[in-house]
């Protein structure tokens, strides 16, 4: 489902989130005043008219699963806090909770509601206006609406009890049932949604802005299972409102009625849907599309269907959520498997038996959802096989109708619980870890190829040894269900399989499968079937109306063998007439002249050799093809009378079982004649004959014969009758399809021809697509190990500012996670506050200017923020990249560099306005540094000083103790402050006190020393 925000009548608040609505005034004021009106908390006294509308009708009234974790405690008590007393609904509240200490939730709810809050109890009836709160260490179902306390239940390590209560309350109550997600980290509930949402039922979630923790709603909503996401205030308005509504009001045989409009109102919707989406759903099964529609209309408030076309013509957006409503489906790895299992001993051995190593095994799958089943029967096919799987070639073709779920189905990548209940072993060889759960391993992907197709409009494909249709024609009108039968039937190939759920059948089709499993629904083609219905084959397949079908040209036919047409002359001339019967008794095939001996009666047409036959022939017949269907063995009948043109003749019967592989109870029935023996006539020598009797003898035996032949005759007719009942119908239409099927046969031939043709050119494009697939594959890992590799945070946005990918370390930083692809970035709250980051990138993809920032995190991290434009390979902008360089340790040291910068200023200030004489000497005798006061002291400017040896300051007397003093500073001693006498630019000689410090460098070595130097307060000498 879109995530984009709804429009909702009335207009939704500004901080709305993806379908939030807001409760109209009225509601809200009512809810206001119920709750604060005092009640009781059982009865029906004193009960304002709002609360009676509330009521449920006939005792079935709506249960609200509610599931939260971490930060939900306090949005139920808001929610129950604005919900009214009554609304005649029930709530479930099921809540992540320590297993090992007991739960005080009952008593922290007491006061934020009036109506009764109490811990669930094993087998305890469910009644509205009441809570009821989950106990801990356990997990909670509901069966007719009973609650049930089943022990703590984990799969791989995951307590997951909202999923569980809510895929209850979706099998219990249908389009009753009712969920909330609340607060909590993580993604328990989002399957339970998708279960109450597929049955029916309503689903709510909080809204990002007052969720503590976003990540079970954030899970939900991504997944397209919500219908509303709200806070807990406007939730509880929009829930007491819903309770009100007629969808939840009505009683189950109110389904298919029209919610206050006509058949005209609905005709327009289907039109609407099929104009914009491509898909016409007028043949689906008139309840489920009554009980899709009526919940769309129950979420936008709308009582009548008409209000409801104007408001799919007004806005767009409804359109795709309605089709996105229709097309909702449960599915999952390896479900019912059992099927499975027949799979693999009925199937499998026939597909894999003496395989061609040039074709393939070809597998379809209709209505494949999200892929889990396509995927399955690739996973138990490589099961099957064992070492055999790498040389045997398979294709599983997967098509849907639903584009989005088809993109999911081929990325092959779901979440965790929908895997959870898999074996180790099957998780560990055809599945792969990844960030957001397991993905299919690329073998199996490799056998899956996913399209979307229609079904009864796309052409199908052919030259198939399975198909796995399973609940997907339970929602298909009887018309459809036939059409689909008729394509399966003409993509299989002879002898090969359909797969159908548990509560599908081929109905009155058995003309074109044979069942091989009752209790899996697995069906065999029969080979002997029609041809596939022109009125029930897809578009592609058709002749355009009125294309004239052109004579064969004379002589185009291929010459025939001379051994064959010889064969077929001795036949005609010698060979007795026959046909060629099925299990049902019906001909299938003409041999020779039998005119003779079938007499069709007037009626309904039909190939039955029983009822073609002369009724002298037809007891004989039966008790001939009965006998030789029981023993397995040609039965013959030497001599059965019979008048052929008021003569009596007799014929000889001959019945022979056929056993060529096909169809089993297929039988041949030859009529040899036997010549009437003329009155007198003397037998051949060596021949038998039966002696002549008296006329009225055998006139008397004859009518004898005949009046029991009669008797058990009209037994026969009347049981055969009654059997047939039940198929005229069918066999109605099957013959008034034959004719049309006829004028169509060539048709069908040159489209088979244009179809292999058009074959070819697909494996030729398949192949180029295997090459790409495979180079996009190797890029794609080149680039993931890349972004792995540099362990920089990398966050890359579409055009449209939604999260396209990002790096582990962006995950980290921005607070990501997997289902957060595809969310607009402004809805993401990051660990680092980047300002107007959404106006940056805009401009960055608009002017196609780099731009960077530099940002601090929440623990006062730096991080350097470098937005530039995505470029895709056609030089277009698509986009833009943001990387995080961390600069952390630049800014440290920038802050380190200007501290010291900042003492060596006030060092130098200190220095320069210093009383005492300061100066820095080399070891060498060289000068490097001469203060202002040294100037004054010694007479000598600083540029002369810098340029001179300290020699000429330090008198001759002086000299050993200046040199002791270097020696002793290089040392690394410390050398007490001294007097001494150094001399002044004239002459003069100036006593000054010394106090020597050692400069040392990195390293701890003395590379030069300084000098304080201070004028004695004694006398020049």
């Amino acid at each position: 489902m879109s995530s984009d925000p709804q429009a909702s009548r009335p207009p939704p608040t500004p901080e709305s989130s993806p379908e939030r609505s807001q409760a109209p005034s009225r509601a809200s004021a009512s809810g206001a005043v119920e709750h604060a009106a005092p009640a009781a908390s059982t009865g029906g006294k004193g009960r304002s008219p709002a609360d009676r509308d509330a009521e449920p009708e006939n005792g079935v009234f709506p249960i609200v699963g509610i599931g939260a974790s971490a930060g939900g405690l306090d949005a139920f008590r808001r929610l129950l806090h604005h919900l009214p007393t009554r609304t005649g609904m029930a709530f479930v509240l099921i809540q992540h909770l320590d297993p090992a200490h007991p739960s005080l939730l009952v008593e922290l709810l007491v006061g934020a509601t009036r109506m009764p809050v109490r811990e669930a109890v094993d087998g305890e009836l469910v009644e509205p206006d009441h809570i009821y709160i989950i106990p801990p260490n356990c997990s909670l179902g509901l069966h007719h609406r009973r609650l049930l306390v089943l022990a703590r239940r984990e799969e791989r390590g995951l307590h997951l009890p909202v999923d569980s209560f809510l895929q209850t309350l979706a099998d219990d109550l249908g389009p009753k049932a009712i969920g909330v997600v609340l607060s909590g980290t993580g993604s328990d509930g989002t399957h339970g949604l998708k279960a109450i949402k597929a049955v029916g039922g309503m689903t709510f979630a909080q809204d990002e802005h007052s969720a503590e923790h976003f990540g079970m709603p954030g899970s939900a909503i991504a997944a397209g299972c919500v219908d509303l996401v709200l806070a807990p205030p406007e939730m509880a308005c929009e829930l007491a409102r819903i309770a009100r509504h007629p969808y939840l009001r009505q009683p189950a045989r109110g389904i298919a009625e029209l919610p206050g409009g006509n058949e005209e109102d609905l005709g327009k919707i289907f039109m609407v849907l099929r104009t914009h989406t491509g898909n016409d759903f007028s043949f689906y099964k008139r309840d489920t599309i009554l009980r899709r529609i009526k919940r769309r209309m129950a979420v936008h408030r709308i009582d009548r269907l008409a209000e409801y076309v104007r408001y799919l013509q007004s806005e767009p957006e409804e359109i795709a959520k309605l089709f996105d409503d229709l097309l909702i489906s449960v599915t999952g790895f390896f479900r019912e498997p059992e099927a499975f299992d027949a799979l693999r001993e009925k199937v499998f051995p026939v597909l894999f038996a003496g395989s061609d190593v040039e074709r393939p095994v070809r597998v379809w799958v209709p209505g494949c959802a999200t892929g889990e089943e396509a995927y399955s029967i690739a996973i138990a096919m490589i099961d099957y096989l064992g070492d055999q799987a790498t040389g045997t070639r398979i294709q599983i073709f997967g098509t849907d109708i639903d584009a989005k779920a088809i993109e999911k189905a081929r990325a092959g990548l779901f979440a965790e619980p929908l895997v959870a209940h898999l074996e180790p072993e099957q998780l560990k060889r055809f599945f792969v870890k990844v960030a957001g759960g397991y993905e299919v391993a690329k073998p199996v992907r490799d056998l899956c190829i996913f399209a979307v197709q229609n079904l009864v409009k796309d052409p199908p494909f052919s030259r198939l040894d399975l198909v796995s249709c399973r609940n997907l024609m339970i929602y298909f009108g009887p018309p459809l269900q036939k059409q689909a039968l008729q394509i399966f039937h003409y993509a299989l190939e002879p002898n090969r399989f359909l797969m159908l759920g548990a509560s599908e059948s081929i109905g009155a089709r058995a003309d074109l499968f044979a069942l091989l499993d009752q209790k899996t629904k697995i069906y065999t083609k029969k080979s002997n079937a029609p041809r596939l219905d022109p009125a029930l084959m897809p578009r592609a397949f058709q002749s355009p109306v009125g294309a004239p079908v052109l004579p064969a040209a004379a002589g185009a036919s291929e010459p025939i063998d001379l051994t064959e047409a010889t064969d077929r002359m001795i036949l005609k001339l010698y060979g007795p007439p026959g046909v060629v019967v099925s299990g049902d008794l019906d001909i299938l095939l003409f041999r020779g002249e039998t005119g003779r001996y079938l007499d069709p009666i007037p009626g309904t047409a039909t190939l039955n050799l029983l009822k073609l036959a002369r009724r002298e022939l037809a007891v004989e017949l039966r008790a001939a093809m009965q006998e030789a269907r029981t023993s397995g063995t040609a039965v013959s009948k030497s001599r059965v009378w019979y008048r052929r043109n008021g003569i009596d003749a007799w014929v000889g019967l001959r019945v022979l079982p056929i056993d060529d592989g096909g169809p089993p109870d297929r039988l041949l029935v030859l009529f040899e004649e036997t010549a009437a023996a003329e009155p007198g006539s003397v037998p051949a020598p060596g021949t038998t004959s039966e002696p002549p009797m008296p006329v009225d003898e055998r006139i008397v035996g004859l009518e004898r014969e005949l009046t029991s032949t009669r008797d058990y005759l009209q037994s026969i007719i009347t049981e055969q009758e009654r059997n047939n009942e039940q198929l005229k119908s069918a066999n109605e239409e099957i013959q008034s399809a034959n004719e049309e099927l006829q004028s169509t046969i060539e048709e069908l031939e040159t489209a088979k021809e244009e179809l292999q043709s058009t074959n070819e050119e697909l494996a030729t494009v398949n192949c180029e697509l295997e090459n790409r697939n495979h180079d996009l594959a190797e890029a794609n890992s080149d680039l993931g190990n890349l972004l792995v590799s540099v362990h920089l945070p990398v966050l890359i946005l579409d055009a449209n500012l939604r999260i396209r990918q990002f790096t582990p370390q962006a995950g980290g930083l921005l607070n990501l996670i997997a289902s957060d692809r595809g969310r607009p970035i402004g809805n993401i709250k990051p660990n680092i506050e980047i300002p107007d980051l959404d106006t940056r990138v805009q401009t960055v993809i608009d002017q196609v200017t780099p731009q960077a920032l530099e940002v601090q995190d929440k623990d006062g991290h730096w991080y350097s923020v470098r937005i530039r434009p995505y470029k895709s390979t056609e030089n277009r902008i698509e986009g833009a990249v943001i990387a995080f360089v961390d600069v952390d340790e630049v800014k440290t040291s920038e802050a380190r560099l200007r501290r010291a910068l900042e003492q060596e200023q006030r060092l130098v200030a200190l220095v320069k306005d210093a009383d005492d004489a300061i100066t820095m000497q080399g070891f060498d005798g060289s000068i490097r540094a001469w203060n202002q006061a040294a100037e004054r002291i010694y007479g000598y400017r600083e540029s002369d000083a810098l340029a001179m040896p300290i020699e000429r300051l330090i008198p001759p007397e002086a000299m050993a103790l200046y040199r002791e003093t270097i020696e002793r500073l290089q040392r690394g001693e410390c050398v007490d402050p001294f007097e001494s006498t150094r001399m002044h630019a004239d002459g003069r000689r100036v006593p000054v006190q010394i106090h020597p410090i050692a400069l040392l460098d990195t390293r701890g070595n003395p590379y030069a020393f300084a000098t304080t130097e201070r004028p004695a307060s004694t006398t020049d000498t």
